[in-house]
């Protein structure tokens, strides 16, 4: 059995190299920064993960996620995403509080439990913030995104997910009427600092281009 800091480094490796073409591996500095840690101790964490098979270490210093690596990762972040869907949807929880909680949860060795939840649940795709949900296989799709801050003014669109989730970035997008499937549009663009006037459901707001970075959309002009 796995501690749960062994399975939040995991977690941390499949997060920083899911969904980025052609990288497959995570150098210590970018781990420590992630995580909030030295370099010494993860280089220990390191090894101790490389001792159980759960890694690679590549040349120059970084690390990827073995075979067996990668799939007790997408376990834990199946859980983890399961849980805060669960929490927003069954017990009231806000989008911007669900993720400290399943943080907790996670790490509930109980497959049959998680299942359940799944089944529970009527088996969804997506937990509050957007993001993909594993399925029981541990397929997780990976998904071509587009942020607010790449899009042309004057396109309809929906949004489908935020990258940030942090409490303070959910917060200030309820103060914004900014939710998961809300309809937004881009009134207008600054040239001098990329600031951007949005329509979100019909009320207006001034978003600096970080906050428009963190926004995921689809439109339908976005394929033409």
């Amino acid at each position: 059995m796995l501690s749960y800091t062994e399975e939040n480094y995991l977690k941390a490796l499949l997060h920083l190299t899911h969904d980025k073409k052609g990288k497959k591996e995570a150098g210590t500095n970018e781990l420590a920064l992630f995580l909030a840690v030295k370099p010494a101790t993860v280089n220990d964490m390191l090894r101790k993960l490389k001792e159980k098979k759960l890694i690679d270490n590549e040349k120059y210093g970084k690390s990827a996620l073995t075979r067996e690596g990668r799939k007790k990762a997408i376990e834990i972040i199946r859980k983890h995403r399961l849980w805060e869907t669960f929490l927003f949807r069954k017990l009231g929880f806000s989008w911007d509080e669900v993720h400290e909680v399943a943080e907790q949860l996670e790490h509930i060795q109980s497959s049959k439990l998680i299942d359940r939840l799944d089944k529970f649940l009527e088996y969804p795709s997506f937990d509050p913030h957007g993001d993909v949900i594993p399925n029981a296989k541990g397929e997780m799709k990976t998904i071509s995104r587009k942020t607010l801050l790449e899009e042309e003014t004057g396109h309809q669109c929906t949004i489908i997910a935020v990258k940030d989730n942090s409490t303070g970035f959910l917060q200030y997008a309820d103060q914004l009427g900014v939710a998961i499937n809300s309809k937004i549009k881009i009134l207008a663009r600054q040239d001098y600092d990329d600031l951007l006037l949005i329509e979100v459901d019909g009320k207006t707001s001034s978003v600096s281009p970080k906050f428009a970075g963190n926004i995921v959309i689809v439109c339908e002009q976005c394929s033409k």
